[in-house]
């Protein structure tokens, strides 16, 4: 089992330096294309900001609660200064989000230059800082990898089995009948759960592993 942290959901924020204003949203993205999508919102939203900085890191594993199997994971990191200095904007506000240890989150600060020049130092600070203050208004959730198993049983025995798996912390993601029942589980470690099924049914069945869901829970 492994953990991912991410927002629960839009922040947005203002704040304020030398006169400049800057204007943050920070969002959730699950896929790269989301993420472009809430920066170039954030562009038409507010187009008299002089920049539209952004960054985000997203994990196509971790686009919402579906099966999905081990070697699709894939993390991208992007950042872009949009027209500052390079190295100023995007690369601190990126920063953030690692040091805050988010995943599939998107962050862009427009700013409206206040006409006080802030220098290259000034300008990651300021930046950074945009992003800090938003994500202290952000709630934040975990998102909690979890084993998929698939096991065939005979009708008679799926409510024991069920009962037993739930008992142990197993989430049912589906119970389908035909000549056998396929019961469906999301489960925190798949070997442990594999001996314990094969306890309960003498030996029998041996679930099947089918990847991994991701499961979100509050902090």
């Amino acid at each position: 089992m492994s953990e991912l942290r991410t927002i629960a959901g839009r922040v947005v924020c203002e704040t304020e330096v030398k006169r400049s204003r800057f204007v943050t949203v920070v969002d959730r993205a699950s896929t790269e294309a989301d993420a472009r999508a809430v920066i170039a919102a954030a562009r038409k939203a507010d187009p008299t900001a002089g920049h539209h900085c952004s960054a985000f890191i997203v994990e196509s594993s971790a686009a919402g609660i579906v099966v999905v199997h081990e070697d699709s994971t894939h993390r991208i990191e992007r950042s872009n200064d949009d027209g500052e200095p390079s190295g100023t904007a995007g690369t601190p506000m990126l920063e953030v989000l690692r040091g805050h240890g988010l995943t599939n989150v998107v962050a862009v600060v427009g700013r409206y230059f206040g006409g006080t020049k802030l220098g290259t130092g000034g300008l990651a600070r300021a930046y950074g800082g945009a992003v800090t203050e938003a994500l202290a208004q952000a709630r934040f959730l975990t998102r909690e990898r979890r084993d998929v198993l698939t096991l065939e049983l005979d009708h008679a025995e799926v409510g024991r089995v069920e009962s037993e798996l739930r008992g142990h912390g197993a989430s049912v993601l589906d119970t389908a009948y035909d000549a056998r029942a396929v019961l469906t589980v999301a489960v925190a470690d798949a070997d442990s759960t594999a001996a314990l099924v094969a306890s309960l049914t003498a030996g029998r069945v041996v679930p099947a592993l089918g990847g991994h869901v991701y499961v979100e829970t509050a902090e």
